[in-house]
């Protein structure tokens, strides 16, 4: 069977001897099966079932590691991580997901997770993944490894998969316009306009609206007035 491609980038290995998890799913019957492969070789001392309670844990237990589903009710995990880093800066992630396409693992990694594995690879890949967080490495699934490698630089259309419509409102997210005024502009109902922010954060990986204009002029996408 392939392994997972494991590799060091400069981020201290945790010295301690007992490495600690907290561990992030919606489904309770998931978490289950998860924390008994995990308390094989590691302690897990919390659970969370959403974004929110996951990032409280963090900043509650400071564990080594957290394991964190991408899909979780409130909000998008990847726009989270940031955040639990800066609060717990001595926590790996190892994000653990059914998304198989390249670019959620790239915004997974760009947001600060170490650790990137499928779900349906979990049982074989995820104590590994463990591992390799806690001494400072990367691990990816060789799957999304190979893609990730074969795959251009930079690709074209605007970046990280946004769609031509999420441009849109993010041009006018950044200018000031509230979700009332975007709707009115674009012809579209506020929930949709909601929908699409909603997107955007997890996409991109940025929340507040200075990062979101930060990550506009970086990348060009605002047009012409």
């Amino acid at each position: 069977m392939a392994r997972g491609t494991v590799w060091r980038i400069d981020t201290p290995a945790d010295s301690s001897s007992r490495t600690t998890i907290v561990l992030a799913d919606d489904h309770t019957i998931v978490r289950s099966a998860l924390r008994a492969l995990l308390e094989s070789e590691f302690v897990v001392v919390a659970e969370a079932g959403d974004v929110e309670e996951a990032v409280r844990k963090v900043l509650a237990y400071k564990p080594t590691v957290i394991v964190l589903d991408l899909s979780m009710p409130g909000g998008p995990s990847l726009a989270a991580i940031p955040r639990m880093l800066a609060a717990s800066p001595g926590t790996a992630v190892v994000v653990l997901t059914m998304e198989d396409e390249p670019r959620f693992a790239r915004e997974a990694l760009r947001a600060g997770a170490l650790g990137f594995v499928l779900k349906e690879a979990a049982d074989t890949e995820l104590v590994e993944a463990v591992r390799a967080a806690v001494q400072g490495l990367r691990y990816l699934n060789p799957q999304l490894g190979g893609l990730i490698a074969a795959a251009p630089e930079t690709p074209a259309g605007p970046p990280d998969g946004l769609s031509d419509r999420e441009v849109e409102v993010l041009r006018l997210v950044a200018l000031g316009h509230t979700n009332a005024e975007i709707s009115a502009r674009l012809f579209l109902s506020v929930r949709t306009v909601e929908s699409h922010r909603a997107h955007i954060q997890q996409k991109s990986g940025v929340t507040t609206r200075a990062e979101l204009v930060a990550y506009v002029q970086e990348h060009g996408l605002m047009a012409p007035d």
